[in-house]
């Protein structure tokens, strides 16, 4: 009797030990942090994003943009964001539609029961109301952990985040790094078909027409386009010759491979420092539109860029156009001036020697008279 109970004891351990696993996955482990949300207790996720290209913070622009992300659930649903850059780093300020969340913790829900509540983010009450979370952003069009502690069930609840880089203004993100713009364009270099400069015909290379006389000039020039962390040296060096203009371009970067004017490609003109190109001004006072091929992504990228020569400073041997006509107009107006006054003068010293003249010839007159009397 004694060794059936002890038999059954027995089997009643091994019958035990082979349930552990299964009650423990049912059952929530408590932790400091909270417990994880059983996916009964989960509405229905949804997947988010696909076929992205993640955008990192050195390939946006520094600033505040109004920005659209999406969530993997509508119990979480983001009514406004505002993404800040700056530094290269990203964070955001999240407003949710509702007040459930008492906390967020940008991981999964399983770290986020495990976490010190230090590492946990907090909300703030704006003046509707809603609470605002201000979470870090590893990078844009990439799915993001971040699991959400509810307030009624005391429970985290895991979420999936995309920021996406297409609803930010236009030339805040550089051309082609978004996975979006992926789908639609390839602004890979080895997909154009370009004119190599050495092969092109004079007939090819257009120049904007200018009024300037042949000569080398400095010249301000403008930019615009891609994220607005590249720039260029201003003013930049300028050649006239036979009526047509010819810039040198410096950008503030090292990584420019090539231009493009007119599909035509310009290689660097130098090998070391910043990247220096000679291409031709097709336009003067407006939108001269040119392409820069980068390397400092994990891809090289073509950037559309905008340049705008302004004529009126226009500089050479230190003079812009506009002070050499308002010194020739000076040198005109005073050659006109002098010559007035030194034929004022002449006209006065032959008025006086005439003068003279007549004084002495009256004294002579008078003195013929004197001795005859």
């Amino acid at each position: 009797m004694k060794r059936n109970k002890s038999i059954v004891a027995v089997l009643m351990a091994l019958t035990l030990l082979m349930a552990l696993p299964v009650i423990s996955s049912a059952v929530e482990v408590k932790t400091t942090g909270g417990a994880v949300a059983s996916s009964s207790d989960m509405a229905s996720e949804e997947d988010v994003g696909s076929s992205m290209t993640p955008v990192s913070a050195d390939q946006v622009a520094e600033g505040s943009y109004d920005i659209t992300v999406d969530s993997s659930s509508s119990m979480f649903k983001i009514v406004a964001c505002k993404l800040n850059v700056k530094d290269g780093k990203m964070t955001a300020d999240m407003t949710l539609s509702g007040k459930g969340y008492e906390k967020l913790y940008m991981g999964t829900a399983e770290k986020a029961a495990k976490a010190d509540d230090s590492d946990c983010i907090g909300y703030t009450v704006g003046d509707d109301g809603k609470y605002t979370y201000t979470v870090p952003v590893e990078a844009l069009d990439k799915k993001i952990d971040c699991a959400a502690f509810s307030h009624r069930k005391q429970k985290w609840y895991p979420r999936t985040l995309v920021f996406k880089a297409s609803s930010l203004p236009d030339g805040t993100v550089e051309t082609g790094t978004s996975g979006e713009a992926d789908k639609t364009s390839d602004s890979s270099s080895s997909s154009k078909k370009y004119i190599d400069e050495k092969d092109a015909s004079k007939s090819q290379i257009k120049y904007g027409s200018t009024k300037l006389a042949d000569g080398n000039y400095t010249i301000e020039v403008d930019m615009t386009g891609g994220s607005g962390k590249a720039s260029i040296k201003s003013p930049a060096k300028m050649k006239i010759s036979n009526g047509f203009a010819t810039a040198t371009i410096e950008w503030s970067s090292s990584h420019y491979d090539y231009m493009v004017v007119n599909n035509i490609k310009y290689e660097p003109v130098s090998d070391t420092g910043n990247s220096v190109f000679e291409i031709p001004i097709t336009k003067f006072d407006g939108g001269m539109e040119v392409i820069a091929d980068t390397t400092a992504m994990s891809e090289p990228h073509e950037i559309t860029y905008t340049l705008n020569f302004k004529t009126d400073t226009a500089s050479r041997k230190g003079l812009s156009t506009k002070s050499e006509a308002i010194i020739l107009g000076i040198a005109i107006v005073a050659a006109i001036l002098f010559g007035f006054l030194n034929g004022r003068r002449r006209a006065h010293k032959k008025e006086r020697r005439a003068a003279q003249e007549l004084d002495a010839e009256k004294k002579t007159v008078s003195r013929k008279k004197s001795k005859l009397h």
